[in-house]
Formats: C-alpha cells, structure tokens, sequence
C-alpha cells in the first residue's frame, strides 16, 4: 500500500481534529481509529451504503474481503485519491477527497461491485448497484470496466452502462451518460480511451470510441466514434479541433482552449 498517502490522511485528520472538536468523534472512528486506507474506507462505505436488506457490518465484510481478494483496487484506490486532490482546484486535501467526495465513494463501492460480478455473486453485485445509485445518484453496471485515477467530479447523474470501457486517467463530470442507443443486446456501450475529458451533461451512446486524449464539451451527444486528441461539440457533437495537451482529464479545462482549429 501507499503507505505514505495513509499517513498524510491521517496526519491531515488530526489537525482538523484537534481545530474542530466537533468532528473529532467522527473523525475518530472513520479515519483515525483505522490502520490502514482499505479498512476505513471499508468501514465508511459500508456506513454509508447500509441498509435493512444489507446492514452496515455485513457490508463492511463484503468490502474488506473484495479490498483483499483484489490486489489492483489497493493501487485503484491510492490513484484515484490522487486524482481527485491534483485536479480538483476545489479539494484542499487528501482527507477531503476520503471523506467526502461521492464521486470517489460511489466509485469505489464500484470497485467491490465489480469485484462480485466477476466472481459469480451477481445478485449480491446488482443490490449494491442499486445502493450506489440511491444513495450517491451513481448508476454504474457492475459488468464494466473502470481503470484507475478516474475523477467523478460532483458526480450526481452519472450513467455508466454493462458492456462500457472507461481507461486510465479518465475524468467525467455530472450527468454524463455512457450508454446504449436502445435495445440492443451484446457490447453496446462506448470505449473511453486514456486521458479522456467529458464535459458535464454529455451523452455518448453506443458501441463507439472515445480516443485517447479528447476533450468531450458539456452537453454534447456523441454518437459516432471520435479520433484520438479530438475536441467535440454540439447535438449531435462533430469534432471541431485538435488537442495539443496529451491528457485533458488531468487539466481539467472544459472550455475550448488548448486544441487548434
């Protein structure tokens, strides 16, 4: 594990501890009482996601035992922390991001999610989708397929369909849908390619490409397959530039600069 990201958590959660009293007893028994990021964050999805149907403590052992069963979430989690607190002028540190960003929580109750699909336990899979929906306003398919260092920013409306395919280093923003373009069956949502921006409000349907590097603008509708390093706009979204920076998920522009006409 990072195991200096977890100290930095903690060393952070003290000094807001110590300045905020109110919050010590909180803090205390998410973060600090806890040895290691996988164990808190078990404890605090499961806090979180518990219901009458899946209570608290039983979900906290889902979480521990998938966290445990999958050496890559350990990695997955760290970068995605990561992420958040380098992208995201809003976030003033490492715990911040932990505790209280849903994006970053809906995302790794996924990662547990995702973990059951693959191992044959889609009843219990589909139940905590359906948890992560209600609770965070995240709809992602167990089925999918997520890297790492992905940020949800504010993240309520997200769509993320079965057969979809998001790589590395992707950020989305609200109300974006990654989905079908009706009935179809089989692999029928978009591939989004590392390094990927998609603005707030954008719909990209069907079995298409987002290539490596694009920068995809608020409320745009994709619907056709988009070049590597492309900016797109409009209903239905056209390409309209080239981007001249790699990786616009990590600059996080979503304006119309840094692409040349």
């Amino acid at each position: 594990m990072n195991q200096s990201l977890w100290q930095e958590i903690q060393q952070e959660t003290r000094i807001i501890a110590d300045a905020e009293p109110v919050l010590a007893s909180f803090l205390q028994i998410t973060i600090l009482s806890h040895s290691s990021l996988l164990t808190a964050l078990s404890f605090l999805l499961a806090e979180k996601l518990g219901s009458e149907m899946t209570p608290a403590l039983k979900l906290q052992e889902v979480f521990d035992e998938a966290f445990r069963s999958d050496p890559a979430i350990e990695e997955q989690v760290n970068t995605d922390i990561s992420a958040i607190h380098t992208r995201d002028s809003a976030c003033r540190g490492l715990s911040t991001a932990f505790l209280y960003y849903k994006g970053f929580h809906a995302l790794q109750a996924w990662r547990a999610a995702h973990w059951l699909w693959t191992n044959d336990r889609r009843p219990l899979a589909l139940v905590l989708q359906n948890r992560i929906s209600v609770v965070f306003g995240v709809d992602i398919h167990p089925a999918a397929a997520i890297g790492k260092g992905i940020m949800f920013d504010h993240a309520t409306g997200i769509v993320i369909g079965e057969t979809a395919v998001v790589e590395d280093c992707v950020s989305i923003l609200q109300s974006v849908t990654l989905g079908g373009t009706g009935k179809e069956s089989g692999d029928r949502h978009p591939k989004v390619r590392r390094g990927v921006l998609v603005g707030p409000g954008a719909k990209i349907l069907g079995n298409i490409e987002i290539g490596e590097g694009s920068k995809i603008t608020a409320a745009s509708v994709v619907l056709k397959d988009i070049p590597p390093h492309s900016i797109v706009a409009g209903v239905p979204a056209t390409v309209i530039g080239t981007m001249e920076i790699g990786s616009p998920a990590e600059q996080m522009d979503q304006g119309l600069t840094g692409c040349s006409q």
